[in-house]
């Protein structure tokens, strides 16, 4: 069971995903650093408070932090346009790739391969 496990944890795709996913948890922080740091203290000096997160208005008892979910929709909006610039490019690059045929292209298959094609064969002479 340890043998499977270890195996199943070394699968290429397995690894990757979590290799993705560690590279896109830091680019989160990234934004996040890049929106609380530089966007919201300049749109906070516009609406008049030291940073966006800070800027609320009152409704009877209640305070309404509109300024935090702004934080939160502009942060989502980098993160987006900067995922669709990164997917856009990836996929210039592998049209780029298949029209200079760059596919992995099976040209000789391999003895193994002949030979259950000869297997196959026999016995569907025999049926």
């Amino acid at each position: 069971m340890l043998k499977e496990f270890k195996e199943f944890i070394m699968k290429g795709n397995l690894v990757e995903i979590a290799v993705g996913l560690i590279f896109a948890l830091k680019f989160k922080d990234v934004i996040d650093s890049f929106t609380n740091g530089v966007i919201s203290p300049i749109i906070g000096a516009v609406v008049g408070e030291s940073s966006l997160s800070d800027a609320t208005f009152d409704i009877g008892d209640g305070v309404v932090r509109y300024g935090a979910f702004l934080n939160t929709v502009i942060t989502f909006v980098i993160t987006g346009f900067v995922l669709f610039m990164i997917v856009k490019a990836y996929n210039r690059v592998l049209e780029a790739s298949k029209r200079r045929g760059d596919e992995d292209e099976v040209t000789d298959p391999g003895e193994d391969v002949l030979l259950l094609r000869e297997i196959r064969d026999e016995l569907r002479t025999r049926a």
